[in-house]
């Protein structure tokens, strides 16, 4: 029993931070570099440090954390912002068009456009039709704001 109780003695003083705790030396050389040794250097004046007054530092402690990836704006996005900044009576009108021009091509099947070589009135296919939609909602996701 008393055999036991030495061998957990030593190996408490063994393994104690005093066990290791030792000296360590710092200083700078010629070039301006700072060097830590646990051994003195020679020929140089030293700063002696304790090991066990410098704390440890902390690893594993904090949870890394995910950047939010904001997207990259396309030109129609960023010239929209553009706008807005820079007139938001003129974001409004373009809004209040776009919403009009949703609604008539909504509810009108059959609808004219003026050609673009000749000038004279087109009737508008359905698929003309369709992407004139598409565009009219995305001027409205760009330039009508949400409240």
């Amino acid at each position: 029993m008393i055999r036991i109780g030495l061998i957990s003695a030593i190996l408490v003083i063994l393994y104690s931070p005093l066990g290791f705790a030792t000296d360590i030396y710092t200083w700078v050389d010629d070039n301006g570099v700072t060097h830590y040794s646990q051994q003195p250097p020679a020929g140089e004046q030293a700063k002696t440090l304790n090991s066990q007054a410098i704390e440890p530092g902390k690893i594993g402690t904090v949870a890394p954390v995910q950047r939010e990836e904001k997207p990259e704006l396309s030109n129609a996005e960023q010239d929209a912002a553009a706008i807005k900044a820079r007139d938001q009576a003129q974001a409004q009108k373009l809004c209040d068009s776009a919403k009009f021009n949703l609604d008539v091509l909504q509810t009108h099947t059959r609808l004219q456009r003026n050609d673009d070589k000749t000038g004279e009135p087109v009737r508008m296919t359905e698929e003309e039709r369709q992407t004139a939609i598409k565009e009219q909602q995305e001027r409205i996701r760009l330039f009508c704001t949400k409240k």
